[in-house]
């Protein structure tokens, strides 16, 4: 008897093959047998897992006629390394057919830590990826220094998929060096020994990799830039001897440049990389966009990346299937948080507070108020009169939202067409669904208005799909979603160019994300593979408008994005999602090190 049989399913199995209608037995989290269907007839070949005589048995037999049957998705860039130790569910990720994450990117996290660090931790991680820190507090339940300790503590949890981790370099730095580290202070040779040290220590314990951030974009809630920003090769290479002395792994980074703010930095940063995957042999990836200030920027990296094979080197950029930005509403960010009217109802329950909003004299005295100077001790307190900049920017996205929209949509244009100014024509906005309306600010990868310049990045030869932040970003996107966007949109409904194979799509984002971290156990259909499964109605599959819920420890706030069209989501075997709703399984476990 199989533990689960999937039968009539059009099979995209992950390896970038055309599809075929099979069957697909399961037995102890594996998949133990394929039976590809014959073209003149829907039943399986005889001696397969379901063959015409229905003597194949299952404990579970799922009938996938009509649905498209993949394998659970690979997001290789996500920020869990707080949630996963309260959280079972992984959401948004686990809502969008993942059935394996990877935390500990960007070089923050939260091992190793002293006693007395961990607060400062929160603040690097609230500051960077902008998880409420308050929730992170709340959440987290410290029962561990050392990074194998932190492994040990998520090897104890169950949760509904798989999650691996790296070594973050913020933390390593405060661990070795204290203040001198956090305040970004060279190393000296008995730090940086003591830091490969402790990185051979991590991937030995079970860690994917070691991650590092170089942009200055990437600050802590005081202000200061994450640790190793400015950190020597001599630095950054002694991270990679360490990756490779304890048994090899991935090495990530956000690079200088990556948020458009040093743009000279960009070549130094890929001459590095490539120097260091090519001595040390272990693969480098990072974030790469398109930036408004330097177009081509991109574009250059990539076919330096190319380059680089020539060399032994393997440098992988990692780019976004959707423009990054902001979502922009009264629930996240917008340009009247600092106007002295909207402040003295701002406390108000958000329904309460549009119904003042719609009041015309209050309406009159927002718009013609100025903002109060910006506090400096806000992290993002300037938020606001940087998107009044970015109006002709702004588009409506609607729902199903549209990540391509057109020039007529953006807030510049909807005021032409209504005379009003593009500033009334945001308050309006805001104010639709009862406040809980969402504007797109596209800050990268839109500068021509298209996605022509994404679909490029993502059929570059050495490109990774990533770049959700899963779980983190929690006031400001949801890009967990893109999983689920790359079948819908780039596989059938974009209206603009040709549209992407269905294959090619599955592929990008389960054998390549998987190979690439080197969980070689997962990726694809194929038997003796892990049976991470998604069946999924993509003539259904829909994607729904992002709404803020405020469900996080302490009540903090995240940005959650429904989908519909997943009939069901397998974990090792067990299904873990029924049309979309959690069935309660936890076959979910920390995956240790490379396989």
């Amino acid at each position: 008897m199989y533990d689960l049989l999937i039968t009539n399913g059009t099979i995209v199995d992950g390896t970038g093959q055309d599809r075929f209608v099979g069957d697909i037995a399961v037995k102890d989290g594996k998949i133990v047998s394929i039976s590809r269907h014959s073209q003149e007839s829907a039943p399986a070949a005889p001696n397969s897992a379901a063959n015409a005589n229905g003597s194949a048995t299952a404990a579970e037999t799922i009938d996938a006629t009509g649905l498209v049957v993949t394998p659970g998705f690979v997001d290789v860039h996500t920020h869990y390394d707080g949630q996963v130790t309260w959280d079972e569910l992984l959401e948004p990720s686990s809502q969008h057919g993942v059935t394996t994450v990877v935390m500990g990117n960007c070089g923050v996290g939260f091992a190793p830590v002293r006693p007395g660090q961990e607060e400062w931790l929160i603040g690097l991680m609230e500051g960077v990826e902008d998880i409420p820190g308050a929730a992170l507090s709340e959440g987290i339940k410290w029962n561990w220094e050392t990074f194998p300790e932190y492994l040990d503590s998520l090897d104890k949890r169950k949760l509904s998929i798989d999650v691996g981790t790296q070594l973050a370099h913020g933390a390593l730095r405060g661990y070795v060096m204290g203040e001198r580290g956090a305040k970004n202070e060279p190393a000296n040779l008995e730090d940086i020994a003591q830091m490969s040290d402790l990185v051979q220590e991590a991937i030995e314990a079970g860690a994917l990799g070691v991650s590092t951030s170089r942009t200055i974009g990437h600050k802590a809630i005081d202000g200061e830039p994450v640790p190793g920003t400015f950190a020597a090769e001599d630095e950054l290479f002694a991270l990679g001897r360490g990756l490779v002395k304890g048994g090899g792994g991935i090495f990530e980074l956000a690079p200088a440049g990556a948020a458009g703010l040093d743009l000279i930095a960009p070549p130094k940063e890929m001459s590095w990389m490539r120097r260091l995957s090519a001595e040390v042999g272990c693969p480098v990836t990072f974030a790469l966009l398109e930036v408004q200030a330097q177009p081509n920027l991109w574009r250059e990296m990539m076919e330096e990346s190319l380059r680089a094979l020539d060399e032994g080197a393997q440098v992988y950029p990692q780019v976004a299937a959707r423009p990054f930005g902001l979502l922009v509403g009264l629930q996240t960010h917008h340009i009247f948080a600092k106007r002295p009217s909207y402040i003295a109802i701002a406390h108000l329950p958000i329904e309460e507070r549009v119904a003042k909003m719609r009041d015309p004299k209050v309406k009159a005295a927002i718009l013609s108020e100025a903002d109060l100077p910006p506090d400096p001790n806000l992290l993002f307190d300037t938020m606001g009169a940087m998107i009044a900049g970015y109006l002709s920017n702004t588009y409506v996205m609607g729902d199903p939202p549209n990540y391509e929209p057109d020039d007529n949509q953006t807030v510049t244009a909807l005021a032409e067409a209504a005379g009003v100014s593009p500033v009334e024509q945001a308050y309006d906005l805001f104010c639709e669904q009862d406040g809980h309306a969402l504007l797109l600010l596209p800050l990268f990868n839109y500068y021509h208005r298209n996605h022509d310049v994404i679909r490029e990045q993502l059929t570059h030869p050495q490109s990774v799909s990533g770049l959700s932040d899963g779980g983190a970003h929690c006031g400001m996107i949801c890009d967990a979603s893109i999983p689920t966007y790359m079948l819908t949109h780039w596989t059938r409904d974009r209206s603009r160019g040709e549209q992407l194979p269905l294959e090619w799509a599955v592929r990008k984002q389960t054998h390549d994300t998987a190979e690439l971290f080197g969980l070689g156990d997962r990726g694809t259909i194929e038997e003796g593979k892990r049976a991470d499964i998604n069946l999924i109605d993509h003539q259904r599959l829909t994607l729904r408008a992002p709404k803020m819920a405020y469900d996080l420890p302490a009540q903090g706030r995240r940005l959650l994005q429904d989908t519909e069209g997943y009939v069901a989501t397998v974990v090792a075997g067990d299904v873990v999602r029924r049309n979309g709703q959690d069935t309660g399984a936890r076959p979910g476990r920390l995956i240790r090190g490379r396989r």
